[in-house]
C-alpha cells in the first residue's frame, strides 16, 4: 500500500486506539478464566496472532463487534492445535512459549523469518535446565515439556516480554514460585502492566522488590468484563499532529495508567524546548515518533537504544534513512543516536516504511509538514489497522492505493 500525503493540518477530536500492550495480557488472563469479556479490542495483525494462539491451546473465543469472549484454557487436556501462527508479533511468540510449556507435549509456534531473529536465550536456557525441548528453525520453534515452579535468575536487559510470559504460566503451576531479574532492567513499567492485568483477575503476582517477582501457583483467573483502555504508544503519533500546527484532542486515554509511554507528554515538551538527551530503555516503542519530532524542532540525542535494532525494523538505522530524505542529519552509534537540528523539506525519493507501523506513522506526521509519498504503509495493520481512516477524518490530505 501507498500512501501520499499532502501538506496539511489535523484538527479535531479522535479516540486513542486500544492499548495493543493490555489488549495482549487481558486476552490471555481472559483465555485462562473460564468465562471472561474484553470490550474495546482493535483487531490488529498482532492481536489477531493471540487470539488464534489462544484457540490453539484450548479457550473458546467469541467476537462481537469489539467485544471478545474467552475462557476455557485446560493444561489437563490436549491443545487444540499444535501449531501455532505468530506472524509477526513478538508479543504472541514470547507470551505464549511459557503457556505451550504446561501441556507436556509438541507444540510449534511459527511466523516470520524476522520475528525468530529476535532473541529468545532466556527461554532457550530455561528449558535447557529443566530438560525441556526447545527446538529452533529459521521460522519456527517447537517446544514440548512441563514447566517447573521455582526461583528463575532472568536477564532484565533482553526483554521484559520473557518475564510477563512466565507470570503467566507459573500463576498456573503447582507450586509457588519467584523471578530474580539480573542487570539492567530494561521497559520496567511493562511488568508493572503484567503485574496490575493479572491482578485484574484475581491473580496474585507481586513486585516484592525492584528485582523480585513473587507469583503464588495453582491460580485460576476469576471471570471479568474489563474494557481495555486507550494506548499511549500510538496515542502519540496523533498527538504529534499537534506539533506540525495542528489542534487535535486525543481522548480515551487513562491518567492512572501503568503504560510506560505515557512520558511521551513530557519528552514532546522537552523536544520543543531545545535539543535534550532521551533515555529510550524504558520506552523503545516511541523512538521513532520522537526523532520524527526532533526533526521537526530542536534535534535531540537518545540514549538507551541498543535494543531498538531487534525490533520490527532496525529503527535506529529505518529513520536516520528515512530522515535523511527530508534533509536531516542523524548519526547512529552503538547505543546513542543523534537528530540534528534542520529545517526540513519535502522528501527528494519515496520515503519507506521498513515494514515497521511506528516507522510509517512517523513519517506519516513529518508528511504532514512538508507533503511526501510513503510505500509499504500497510505495515500500519500490526497495530493500528485505522490509522490512515483516523487522520484523514482529522483533515490530513491523503491518497491511499491499494497494491
Amino acid at each position: 500500500m501507498t500512501v501520499t500525503i499532502e501538506k496539511s493540518t489535523a484538527c479535531g477530536r479522535v479516540n486513542a486506539p486500544p492499548s495493543k500492550s493490555m489488549s495482549h495480557r487481558y486476552l490471555i488472563c481472559a483465555g485462562l478464566s473460564q468465562r471472561s469479556e474484553i470490550g474495546g479490542i482493535s483487531f490488529s495483525k498482532d492481536i489477531e496472532a493471540t487470539l488464534n494462539g489462544l484457540k490453539a491451546l484450548g479457550a473458546k473465543i467469541e467476537i462481537t463487534a469489539d467485544t471478545v469472549t474467552a475462557g476455557g484454557i485446560d493444561f489437563t487436556g490436549n491443545p487444540i492445535s499444535t501449531v501455532i501462527d505468530c506472524n509477526e508479533s513478538g508479543s504472541t511468540l514470547r507470551f505464549l512459549i511459557p503457556l505451550c510449556l504446561m501441556f507436556g507435549t509438541d507444540i510449534t509456534l511459527r511466523g516470520s523469518e524476522r520475528l525468530f531473529q529476535r532473541s529468545l536465550y532466556v527461554y532457550e536456557q530455561i528449558c535447557l535446565a529443566q530438560g525441556l525441548k526447545f527446538k529452533k528453525e529459521s521460522n519456527s520453534i517447537t517446544v514440548k515439556g512441563m514447566l517447573s515452579s521455582g526461583i528463575y535468575k532472568v536477564q532484565g536487559d533482553i526483554s521484559s516480554q520473557f518475564i510477563s510470559g512466565l507470570m503467566f504460566a507459573l500463576s498456573q503451576a503447582e507450586g509457588d514460585s519467584r523471578i530474580e531479574i539480573i542487570g539492567n532492567i530494561e521497559s520496567a513499567p511493562y511488568l508493572t502492566m503484567t503485574v496490575k492485568a493479572l491482578g485484574k483477575f484475581g491473580v496474585r503476582a507481586s513486585r516484592e522488590d525492584e528485582r523480585t517477582i513473587y507469583i503464588k501457583g495453582n491460580q485460576r483467573c476469576k471471570n471479568r468484563v474489563i474494557r481495555v483502555e486507550g494506548d499511549y504508544s500510538n496515542a502519540a503519533f496523533l498527538d504529534a499532529f499537534n506539533l506540525t500546527g495542528g489542534n487535535v484532542a486525543v481522548r480515551g486515554l487513562s491518567k492512572n495508567t501503568a503504560q510506560g509511554d505515557s512520558i511521551y507528554k513530557q519528552h514532546f515538551s522537552a523536544l520543543q524546548a531545545g535539543c535534550p538527551v532521551i533515555d529510550l530503555t524504558d520506552c523503545p516503542d516511541l523512538a521513532p515518533v520522537l526523532m520524527a519530532v526532533a526533526a521537526l524542532y530542536n534535534g535531540a540525542v537518545f540514549t538507551g537504544i541498543r535494543r531498538l535494532k531487534i525490533k520490527e525494523s532496525d529503527r535506529g538505522q529505518a529513520m536516520k534513512e528515512e530522515l535523511e530524505k527530508f534533509g536531516c542529519g542523524v548519526k547512529t552509534e552503538e547505543n546513542r543516536i543523534t537528530v540534528n537540528k534542520c529545517k526540513l523539506k519535502a522528501p527528494n525519493s519515496i520515503l519507506y516504511g521498513h515494514n515497521d507501523h511506528r516507522i510509517v506513522m512517523a513519517l506519516a506526521v513529518l508528511a504532514s509538514a512538508t507533503g511526501g509519498t510513503i510505500s509499504g504503509a500497510e505495515a500500519v495493520n500490526k497495530s493500528f489497522p485505522d490509522f490512515f481512516e483516523k487522520i484523514a477524518g482529522l483533515g490530513i490530505k491523503l491518497k491511499v492505493i491499494n497494491e
